[in-house]
């Protein structure tokens, strides 16, 4: 009955932490630079201690990178790689034992994009990890469409 309880009571405490909001809040916009070049904007904002990764860490040993995954086809074509953005903080990290890159606060991932005909919207996913100075939330995969204006 013991075993049973505790159970109980760590299902109950795993189902309360999963039901609580995430501190990382995404947003998706869209810079027209000209008639066929755009500039799509996606936004991580994060609450007071998170953080969320660059895209470009040393190694696959620590947190999962900020990822995305464009729908690319024929209306469009990615130009360039996805510039970072924001409060950028640099250095050793003692959870992970290595060196990283991560964002706090707000940062901006822009990804360049070049049309070949006329479209209205890019759509793709996103991953992401988010810790602060105690724990890491698992990672996250999110859908995302963005309008071009």
């Amino acid at each position: 009955m013991k075993i049973t309880n505790t159970f109980l009571f760590l299902l109950m405490v795993t189902a309360g932490a999963l039901a609580q909001s995430s501190p990382v809040k995404w947003s998706f916009a869209a810079k027209k630079i000209n008639a066929s070049e755009y500039e799509l904007v996606l936004t991580a904002q994060m609450a007071k201690g998170w953080y969320v990764y660059s895209q470009y860490l040393e190694s696959d040993a620590g947190p999962i990178p900020t990822s995305f995954t464009f729908a690319v086809n024929d209306d469009f074509e990615l130009v360039g790689q996805t510039r970072e953005e924001g409060d950028r903080k640099e250095g050793y990290d003692e959870i992970f034992g290595m060196n990283l890159i991560k964002f706090a606060g707000k940062a901006d991932f822009v990804q360049p994009i070049r049309l070949q005909r006329k479209m209205h919207q890019v759509s793709g996913t996103l991953e992401f990890m988010t810790c602060d100075d105690e724990q890491c939330l698992p990672p996250r995969t999110i859908d995302f469409t963005i309008d071009l204006q």
